[in-house]
Formats: C-alpha cells, structure tokens, sequence
C-alpha cells in the first residue's frame, strides 16, 4: 500500500491544486500501488478541498481507476466484439466459477485478479485473454482451468527457490 510519506510527496508535487488536478493525481498515486485506497482518497480529497465523496465519485467514473489490490496474476478478458461475438463470455465464466470471483475481484489468497476490457486490439486472435502481459489466443472455457494452473505452479515454483 502507498504509505503516508509517498502519498504527500505526490501531492507535494501538485501545490495549489485545484479540482483540474485531480484526474492525474489519481493517476500517479494508482501507479505507485496499483490502486486506490481509501486514505489515499481521504487524503487527496483534502489536499484538493473536496469531499472524499466526490474524490470517489469522480474516481469511479473511470473504469481506469481500482478500489482494490491486483492479484499476482492480474487476468483481463477481452470482450471487444470480436471477442464476444467468438465466445468471450463463456471464458468469462469460466474464469469467474474456477476463481470464485467476480470481473473487478482479487481472489481471497490475492493469487489473481480479473478484469474485463473493452478491447485489447487482438481481433483475429479472439477471444483473448491477458494474464500479466501474456496473451492467450482462441481461449476457449475448457482451457482455462489449465491456463490457470500453469500461474499456481509458477507461484510454487518461485516459492520454492526463495
């Protein structure tokens, strides 16, 4: 988690900040942790002389924005057209029933997380998945469950050699 000391130097580098700032602080604040928490919120929002509520409300317009840690292995599902109209949202399902999560959720160990996306511009391929940058083509649901182990034992396998 961002920690206090980060989170001001960030706001430090925007003095005098107004409303108009907000969007990139979001930003930065995000890329040092990957989300956003809820002091980070409370902070920015009193950086900026706003109500967290509208911190929140402004932060949840834009699917860019997370309330919430990524797994490990963070898994995105395109469902673009080409995606959908080739079956991305039986892979979804798929994904969701063998992680027990929904699109948006980490799984309780915080091995993985799932997102859905628009599109990752790999029409041809569909449907694709995305785990940590590496792209899976044609995926079809009865595929998942090895795809997804092959991450658990590469999760073991580091945990083994350190």
């Amino acid at each position: 988690m961002v920690s206090s000391i980060e989170i001001q130097s960030i706001l430090e580098k925007h003095p005098g900040a107004r409303r108009d700032s907000l969007i990139p602080i979001l930003q930065e604040v995000q890329e040092k942790d990957g989300y956003l928490s809820r002091e980070a919120i409370v902070r920015i929002g009193a950086h900026l002389g706003l109500p967290a509520s509208k911190i929140f409300g402004v932060a949840t317009f834009y699917n860019q924005f997370r309330f919430q840690p990524q797994g490990r292995f963070h898994i995105q599902v395109c469902r673009g057209t080409a995606c959908h109209v080739k079956g991305s949202a039986r892979v979804l399902d798929a994904i969701e029933q063998a992680l027990e999560v929904a699109s948006g959720q980490t799984t309780r160990d915080g091995m993985f997380s799932l997102e859905v996306v628009a599109c990752m511009g790999a029409c041809g391929l569909a449907p694709v998945i995305n785990v940590n940058g590496d792209f899976f083509a044609g995926v079809a649901p009865d595929e998942v469950k090895k795809i997804l182990d092959t991450y658990r034992r590469k999760a073991a396998d580091e945990a083994q050699t350190n």
